[in-house]
């Protein structure tokens, strides 16, 4: 049993699961901002598109 929480102890792969976990959600932030940002740009545009043609 003491050899196992020995092992178990010593084991770093859950910490590295959590760490790319964490490296894969702060990328999933930067791209929905990202998004975000450039969707409202597109979209601006297309009705300055709008109001030109309109008029």
């Amino acid at each position: 049993m003491s050899d196992f929480c020995r092992r178990f102890l010593r084991d770093q792969s859950g910490a590295t699961a959590i760490e790319y976990a964490l490296i894969a959600g702060l990328i999933s932030m930067v791209i929905i901002t990202a998004a975000v940002a450039i969707g409202g740009g597109v979209q601006r545009n297309l009705e300055n598109v709008e109001t030109a043609v309109q008029n």
